[in-house]
C-alpha cells in the first residue's frame, strides 16, 4: 500500500482527527473529513487521430472526450464520457507511456509507431445516441507504472490515455488494414482518441506534480 497518496493537508487532517477520536474514546470512521487539495481532481481532454476522425464523426457532429480523475487514498477514480461519435461503436481503453502528437496537436516527428508500455484499463461503447462513458477505480493519478525485470524493462509511468478501435473493420472506410494489438483479442483497429504532452514538462496528463528540476521532467510520486 503506498500510505503517502494521502497530500500533507489531508494527511495532518486525518492525523488530527485519529487523535480527537483518540481522546474521545469514539472510533467511528466518519469522523473523518476527506481533504480536496490542489492536485486532488484534474481534467482533461483526449484528441482525435485526425485519420481516422470520419470513422469516428456520427451525422456531422465532431465527437469530443473528457475525462475527470479523482484522487483516493487507496486508489482513483477516472470517468470519462464521449460525445457526438458514431452509435454502436466499440473501443478498448489503456494508459500508455507515450502520445503520438506534441502539445500542440502536430505529429510527433520522434515518435516511431510505438506508444510504450501500456496497460488496458477498460472497454467503451457508443450507444445509439452516439454517446459513451466509464468509470475506472486503480492507481492513475502521479504513481501509475509497470515494470518486468524479466526484458530489462525499469518502473515504467503511462501518464497519457488513450482509446483504439475495438474492430478493424470499423477504421477500414478510412484506408485501415491490418490489425493492432489493442484489445483483449490482441486483433484490434488503430487509435481513436489519445491525450497531448504538456507543453512545458512533455508529460502526459496523469501526472499532475511534475518535477521540472530534472532532464527530461520526471514526476513526484
Amino acid at each position: 500500500m503506498s500510505l503517502h497518496r494521502l497530500r500533507p493537508g489531508r494527511a495532518f487532517g486525518l492525523a488530527l482527527a485519529l487523535a480527537a477520536l483518540t481522546l474521545s474514546g469514539t472510533g467511528t470512521a466518519s469522523a473523518v473529513a476527506p481533504h480536496n487539495g490542489a492536485n486532488d481532481t484534474t481534467k482533461f481532454r483526449l484528441f482525435p487521430n485526425a485519420a481516422f476522425l470520419p470513422c469516428l464523426a456520427g451525422n456531422g457532429s465532431t465527437p469530443r472526450v473528457e475525462a475527470e480523475v479523482r484522487r483516493g487514498e487507496l486508489n482513483d477514480t477516472m470517468d470519462i464520457q464521449l460525445h457526438g461519435f458514431k452509435p454502436d461503436l466499440d473501443f478498448d481503453l489503456f494508459t500508455v507511456q507515450r502520445s503520438n502528437q506534441l502539445a500542440d496537436g502536430s505529429p510527433d516527428p520522434s515518435f516511431t509507431g510505438s506508444f510504450g508500455l501500456a496497460w488496458y484499463q477498460s472497454d467503451l461503447h457508443t450507444d445509439h445516441h452516439g454517446d459513451g462513458r466509464a468509470r475506472i477505480r486503480t492507481i492513475l493519478l502521479d504513481q501509475i507504472f509497470g515494470f518486468d525485470p524479466d526484458v530489462a524493462l525499469p518502473p515504467t509511468n503511462t501518464f497519457h490515455v488513450g482509446f483504439w478501435f475495438n474492430s478493424p473493420a470499423d477504421a477500414a472506410p478510412c484506408g485501415f488494414t491490418g490489425s493492432t494489438p489493442f484489445n483483449g483479442e490482441h486483433n484490434a483497429g488503430p487509435l481513436a482518441f489519445i491525450t497531448r504532452p504538456d507543453a512545458v514538462t512533455g508529460l502526459g496528463p496523469l501526472c499532475t506534480e511534475p518535477n521540472t528540476s530534472t532532464t527530461p521532467a520526471t514526476c513526484n510520486p
